[in-house]
């Protein structure tokens, strides 16, 4: 059970955890060109073990439970890292750095509540994998090109909350429906 969360997989998914605060400090202090590729170094090494992982673990047969919570969680404080990272220039992405959080704790705790109560196992929706696709895209073009204009920022952060709440919005009917239709086969007429 031990050697299951020192796998290679594990590991990376722990590096990824280990890079964010180091990520983060490095970027809030950049002053030059070379401060923040360092920065974003780090973050392509995340990036780098990220699409590895999975990897490793199917040609391995280092699949474990533990690994499948640990990579979407280092995904998702990776990405509300690099959402901080833009608030340091555009403060305004409070507002979907917020939001962000409010969206992945529904998520988390309506995944665990659909498990525990109805042994439902539900994954990503296309509408969420859209969104987080926009969301990091968006992002990284905001940690990227620095002078961006605000009011051209301002537009690409609006973007992303409306994406967000479309996601949210549709993650709760989704949950809603799937909520009613185990009740109802559980209580047949």
């Amino acid at each position: 059970m031990k050697r299951e969360y020192f796998s290679i997989p594990n590991l990376m998914g722990y590096f990824r955890i280990i890079i964010i605060p180091i990520f983060l400090i490095l970027y809030y202090n950049a002053t030059t060109s070379r401060d923040y590729f360092v920065a974003f170094f780090l973050l392509a090494l995340s990036l780098i073990t990220d699409l590895i992982d999975g990897f490793v673990a199917r040609k391995f047969n280092m699949i474990t439970d533990f690994g499948k919570a640990l990579d979407p969680f280092a995904d998702k404080l990776t990405q509300g890292s690099l959402a901080i990272a833009v608030t340091f220039h555009y403060p305004f992405m409070i507002v979907g750095l917020l939001l962000f959080i409010v969206k992945e704790f529904y998520m988390g705790i309506m995944g665990l509540y659909l498990k525990k109560k109805y042994n439902i196992w539900n994954g990503a929706k296309w509408y969420g994998k859209i969104c987080t696709v926009i969301i990091d895209v968006c992002v990284f073009a905001l940690l990227l090109f620095r002078d961006i204009p605000t009011p051209v920022a301002t537009i690409i952060i609006v973007f992303m909350i409306v994406c967000m709440c479309i996601s949210l919005i549709k993650y709760i009917s989704f949950h809603s429906s799937l909520i009613k239709e185990a009740k109802k086969s559980k209580n047949p007429m």
